[in-house]
């Protein structure tokens, strides 16, 4: 059984950091063609710093470990971060070179977005001198699978040290395999596809497989399944009128950083709870546009 400390608790997030420019239209442009957007969000996003976000707006305090750099686009992203009491550890703070850049269009009558980005291409970072304090600091820890060699340095303090591992399995990625014999609890999509998986049962074979034993998968208004060491189920999504589901995965997983380091143990009775939880703030992030405004309702 893993233990997460109580009180007010730190959370490390390790992985992607954009900018994001985000445009609410009324449909997607066809070849050639221009439209004017409804609304516009401009804000610091990408896996890792959405879910630090959501993190720190529930309670805690929290540290994302990333690659912004130097460039007036990054100042930006790193302002927006402090404002929402993100603390960074920027591994690429002397690179003059833009940051990655996420464009996306939200189609207004379906909440559905389009997304194109760079991601983590051109950054390979290496661990920071003051690693094994940063994860001794935390209370857990959690990883986008972005920057892979960083997160798997990072995950394997963090099991020595006893603190739990969350994985937001976004898509399968090169290294994932490394990563997973390091993670307690994974959540991932249904987009996650491990070699030779072709359903939700077959991805949550491959993660207890592979040495994780919590695991679940998201789809989006439908149930989500997990599975446990003794147990299973599906935990029910809240139906809301969807707006933008831009960022949800991400909320869901900050959010059940959250609830898991409050429980204080990695239980049936702590880990379900703790996922219908998440699920509930998820799903009120799609209840407006953009990756904030969830934020101003409490």
């Amino acid at each position: 059984m893993v233990q997460v400390a109580k009180g007010r608790p730190e959370g490390l997030f390790v992985g992607l950091c954009t900018l994001d420019v985000i445009q609410l239209v009324d449909h997607a442009p066809a070849s050639n063609e221009k439209l004017t957007a409804r609304e516009q969000v401009v804000a610091a996003g990408g896996p890792a710093a959405n879910a630090a976000a959501a993190f720190s707006h529930l309670g805690g305090t929290a540290r994302l470990m990333t690659a912004i750099g130097s460039h007036p686009l990054g100042l930006g992203i790193k302002e927006d971060l402090d404002r929402l009491g993100v603390a960074v550890s920027d591994l690429a703070a002397e690179s003059a070179e833009p940051p990655a850049v996420s464009s996306i269009l939200v189609t207004a009558s379906s909440g559905d977005r389009a997304v194109a980005s760079t991601n983590a291409k051109g950054h390979r970072l290496t661990p920071p001198d003051d690693l094994d304090a940063l994860v001794a600091a935390c209370d857990i820890a959690e990883f986008d699978g972005h920057h892979m060699d960083l997160a798997v340095a990072a995950a394997r303090l963090a099991r020595t040290a006893g603190r739990p591992t969350v994985f937001d399995g976004g898509s399968w990625k090169d290294g994932t395999q490394d990563l997973l014999p390091f993670i307690d609890v994974a959540v991932c999509s249904a987009d996650f596809r491990p070699p030779g998986a072709s359903t939700p049962a077959d991805t949550l074979r491959f993660l207890r497989e592979h040495g994780v034993v919590w695991s679940a998968v998201s789809r989006g208004g439908r149930p989500i399944i997990w599975a446990g060491p003794h147990s299973s189920g599906t935990v029910d999504v809240p139906a809301i009128r969807v707006a933008d589901t831009l960022g949800a995965g991400d909320v869901l997983h900050g959010a059940l950083a959250h609830h898991l380091a409050d429980r204080g143990s990695l239980t049936s009775e702590g880990f379900v709870p703790a996922l219908r939880g998440a699920a509930a703030v998820a799903s009120r992030a799609c209840a407006s546009f953009g990756t904030r405004a969830w934020m101003q309702g409490g």
